[in-house]
């Protein structure tokens, strides 16, 4: 068998210089300390396909994919060609660069429900310009967002919603509503509660759920009987659940849509995208009605990012990268399924969402969602080699990739059994992570930089580290 993964010295050094640098150690939430294991690869040094090695020089098999923003691989030599070709023209310039016409041309193909587009940087810019449009055109101010998808953006009208809404005001926050998946009711009460009022519904298409009794379309007549407008937020779903977007896949026009993440695989790239008639207003040719100042960055058109969303967009149509990440991801959720059962614990452990984009349920032995399982199952895949906050596959995993995940899964759920049995405490090294949005901090921190939960755990937690250490682990 080979040997468990233990060495994160210089993983640990940086995190120390990390945190005293950059708050919370990483320029992303969902990266940070945190959100994995303390035995865990702290930096990544480089990436190809589907594998990552971190900065103490361990290989994984990597199943996060940049917060699923790379659905192609990493590194991926035809997106790669395709930004060197065009740095070596530079990358922003005092006027607008060809490209960005061609990358607007090649977008627009894609999406074939969309008539404009805005390129931007990340997805908190390209909804947050689709609400201030929203409400520019309907002259309201109230949004609703859908309470079951759990990020639109960093601005503060979504924040506001969330626990961790410390320094935005109550006006603000009072002015986004919340309403449910697949239940129209919940939405049809905020437009009684709120007659006139609301300028947009926003949610993305699906989590993973598909919508049942044509949802989507029933609400988007909901929005327009109500003078609101319907917005999706297509950044996970438009190059993972079709090629032309989730838009295409449920035959639903939006009036906007927001997209991003896989777009360039892993290049910050991002796009707002919708109906003439509302996107114009952001621009210089309408007359009859005030401007919206849109979307407008500094680095929003840099020609890589966009040689690489062409360059992705390009082989998405040419080859059959939607129907490999369905394939693959089935084969995951087939395997990690008969596993879980082998050993039992079905009720504790699934694999969950659409096949391209996988997500996992960790319960405790009262079946319970536990943050402490799910780290136990975290830190036993990286001991074997995989890193999975979720089972998202990209292009680049195949069959041997997919078998050696799931063996991986197998000694990781092996471990997950005697932790029902005998108690989390006894196998899990350290700290549970915790959840992103959350009102206060409960981690402290141990002398080396090690967080742990309260001072209290402090000697266990070194006990375990030690032993982990000197039994070779």
């Amino acid at each position: 068998m080979t040997s468990l993964i233990s060495n994160f010295e210089n993983s640990k050094e940086l995190r120390q210089r990390a945190r005293r640098l950059i708050p919370g150690g990483a320029h992303t939430y969902a990266k940070g300390d945190d959100q994995y294991p303390v035995l865990s690869p702290g930096f990544i040094a480089r990436g190809h396909g589907a594998y990552v090695f971190d900065v103490d020089g361990n290989k994984y098999i990597e199943f996060g994919m940049g917060n699923r923003a790379v659905s192609l691989g990493h590194a991926y030599p035809k997106v790669l060609r395709a930004v060197e070709r065009e740095l070596k023209n530079g990358a922003n310039f005092t006027r607008p660069a060809v490209i960005e016409v061609d990358c607007a041309s090649s977008f627009l193909e894609t999406i074939q429900g969309a008539e404009m587009v805005k390129f931007c940087k990340d997805g908190s810019h390209a909804t947050s310009g689709a609400i201030r449009l929203a409400r520019a055109i309907t002259g309201r101010d109230l949004v609703a967002r859908c309470a079951d998808h759990p990020f639109f953006s960093t601005d503060d009208w979504f924040i506001g919603t969330t626990p961790m809404n410390a320094g935005i005001p109550k006006a603000i926050r009072d002015m986004t509503l919340s309403f449910n998946y697949n239940e129209i009711d919940s939405a049809k009460a905020l437009f009684e509660q709120h007659p006139g009022k609301i300028a947009a519904v926003i949610l993305e298409p699906s989590k993973g759920e598909s919508p049942r009794d044509n949802f989507l379309h029933r609400l988007r007549d909901l929005c327009h009987a109500n003078g609101a407008l319907f917005i999706l937020d297509e950044m996970i779903t438009g190059f993972r659940w079709h090629r032309n977007g989730a838009q295409a896949l449920y035959d639903i026009q939006p009036d906007l849509s927001c997209f991003g993440k896989a777009m360039g695989n892993g290049f910050a790239i991002s796009a707002l995208a919708g109906k003439r008639e509302f996107m114009e207003l952001g621009g210089i040719d309408q007359r009859e009605k005030p401007r919206v100042f849109l979307l407008s960055t500094t680095h929003g058109a840099e020609t890589h990012a966009m040689a690489a969303a062409i360059a992705t967009m390009k082989i998405y149509r040419e080859e059959p990268v939607i129907e490999h990440l369905f394939e693959k991801g089935e084969a995951l959720r087939e395997g990690i399924t008969q596993i879980a059962g082998s050993h039992g614990i079905g009720n504790h452990f699934s694999v969950f969402g659409l096949a391209s984009n996988l997500v996992y349920a960790t319960l405790d032995e009262d079946g319970r969602p536990s943050q402490a399982f799910r780290t136990l199952f975290l830190q036993e895949l990286i001991k074997r080699g995989v890193l999975a906050p979720s089972f998202v596959v990209s292009y680049t995993h195949g069959d041997p990739e997919i078998a050696k995940t799931l063996d991986a899964v197998d000694g990781a759920l092996c471990i997950y059994r005697k932790a029902l049995e005998d108690g989390v405490s006894n196998y899990l090294v350290g700290r549970p992570s915790d959840v992103v949005f959350r009102a206060t901090n409960r981690l402290t921190t141990l002398p080396d930089g090690v967080p742990a939960l309260a001072p209290e755990l402090n000697r266990r937690v070194k006990r375990r580290e030690t032993s982990f250490a000197t039994a070779g682990r």
